[in-house]
């Protein structure tokens, strides 16, 4: 958004908040694009009926295919009045009104998770947070195969999502200063409330950043990355591709990228080209855990 408002010269007339009060207070309209997520809805629409004006519309809108009930119902735990506009071009609007006050909102939540360490590792995730404040699976396959990861002062979680990797790391090496960073608003508060749950949030900085692009060239010892392959629901293997190329930019000469991926998705070769020399270091019939050296 915020380069989409420099391009098209509104820069000085374009803010960019985090969803909360000052996002939406006194506000009396709303424009939503719905979130795939029905926590991510939930979260929202709490959102807007907590802070924003009591005679506020919220005009959420989304493609058909994509849209489902459980949408209208979520709005209408927030909002007395729920409609659904006609379908235009594959297209279609839910109007909200009348904001119903509740006292909380449900999120951070939580979850506990035995990953081998003397106590559960906690996570925590708000609504727009992907996978919640679950344990994905590929990550749990890739945490123990760490212990063989280069020793570091310092150690970066690209994609932090809810912070697994960053905690895992500050936990089992207490020594190492661990960033965290995430392109969502989202995941970056959630990776804070997570270092913060597990007692760790003094060794954690977490950044909110497009890839690694506020990174310095050639100043990481050690990357760790569970990539996305998904946009939106859309298969899509470009966002892994441009992280695999940061990191590469990014790490040491000898630094060390940890990569967990789906085995299906072949990215040996593109971590070699991008990255550097890449071994496979674990493998199960669904993930290979494989680590690439910076040349």
């Amino acid at each position: 958004m915020t380069a989409n408002a420099h391009t098209a010269g509104l820069a000085a007339a374009f803010s960019h908040y985090p969803l909360n009060e000052a996002l939406l207070a006194g506000a009396r309209t709303v424009l939503l694009q719905l979130p795939r997520s029905l926590a991510a809805l939930d979260e929202i629409a709490w959102t807007i009926a907590r802070y924003a004006s009591p005679d506020v519309t919220v005009f959420a809108g989304g493609r058909v295919k994509h849209m489902t009930t459980a949408m209208n119902g979520i709005l209408a735990r927030h909002f007395t009045t729920v409609a659904a506009g006609l379908a235009r071009q594959k297209s279609r609007i839910l109007t909200a009104s009348a904001p119903v006050a509740t006292s909380a909102s449900g999120f951070l939540v939580e979850e506990k998770h035995d990953v081998g360490l003397p106590a559960p590792l906690i996570l925590k995730a708000f609504g727009s947070t992907f996978g919640g404040a679950k344990l994905d699976a590929g990550t749990r396959y890739l945490l123990p195969a760490l212990s063989a990861a280069r020793a570091a002062g310092q150690a970066i979680d690209l994609g932090s999502g809810n912070g697994t990797i960053a905690a895992y790391l500050a936990l089992t090496r207490p020594a190492m200063e661990v960033v965290a960073t995430d392109q969502s608003a989202s995941a970056v508060a959630s990776s804070r409330a997570t270092a913060d749950a597990n007692g760790v949030g003094d060794r954690i900085t977490v950044v909110r950043d497009d890839a690694l692009s506020s990174m310095p060239d050639s100043s990481a010892e050690l990357i760790v990355l569970n990539p996305p392959f998904h946009m939106e629901g859309t298969v899509h293997s470009g966002i892994a591709l441009k992280l695999f190329a940061d990191a590469g930019r990014v790490l040491k000469p000898g630094g060390e990228l940890w990569t967990v991926w789906n085995s299906h998705l072949q990215y040996r070769t593109p971590l070699a080209s991008m990255v550097g020399p890449t071994r496979q270091a674990a493998r199960n019939p669904k993930f290979t855990v494989t680590v690439s050296t910076r040349r």
